[in-house]
């Protein structure tokens, strides 16, 4: 019995070693294309390519990913990648802002909240929706929602999830603030990003200060 549970064990990790390596590569390939679509989707016009053009900004010890995007050799904006802790798990997101630093689109790349109320988020916040964000700039003030003194509309009986998505689109402003400030490329500026008090921040999610 040991010798045939000995076995099974060991056939069955190298099955699983075989099957994570020869998918590997099209699980890299496909995030690979979920991430251009993304950029595409939130900072239209581009003709350079933003993922090559990848730069890292630190924001409180955290680094972001910031994907600059040209059009003729001229900044017209940037893809942020960003993330904050939800009801139910961590949010990710690419939020696209103009040379401005206003938001155009965004995009959840991932997330781990309820169907049907904190998922609400995939649209929820875009253009002609209830909490519509576009067109808003976090430098002139942080996006909180209107239970906080905000502005910005939560997701009905999903308020947490609300904060954390805004967050991160905070903290991708603060991120794409201070890349552009160190390149000199927009009149963007860094803020201060707070939280509203009472509520409890993963270290990683603390604003620029």
């Amino acid at each position: 019995m040991l010798l045939v549970l000995t076995g099974v064990t060991v056939v069955s990790v190298a099955l699983l070693a075989w099957v994570n390596e020869i998918t590997k590569e099209p699980i890299a390939a496909a995030n690979a294309k979920t991430l251009s679509d993304a950029v595409s989707a939130v900072v239209p016009g581009f003709d350079n390519d933003p993922i090559a053009d990848k730069k890292m900004q630190e924001v409180n010890g955290v680094q972001y990913a910031v994907y600059p995007a040209t059009k003729g050799g001229e900044f017209i904006g940037a893809a942020v990648e960003t993330s904050a802790m939800g009801f139910g798990g961590e949010l990710k997101v690419l939020v696209g802002f103009d040379a401005q630093g206003n938001i155009l689109d965004y995009s959840l790349l991932s997330h781990a909240e309820t169907p049907g109320l904190g998922s609400k988020a995939v649209d929820w916040f875009k253009k002609g929706g209830k909490g519509d964000i576009s067109g808003k700039n976090p430098g002139t003030s942080p996006l909180t929602v209107s239970k906080d003194g905000g502005q910005i509309d939560a997701i009905t009986a999903s308020t947490i999830t609300s904060r954390a998505f805004l967050n991160a689109v905070n903290m991708a402003y603060a991120a794409y603030a201070g890349q552009n400030k160190a390149d000199g490329t927009t009149g963007a500026t860094q803020k201060n990003v707070e939280q509203p008090a009472g509520e409890s921040v993963p270290a990683d999610s603390i604003g620029v200060k």
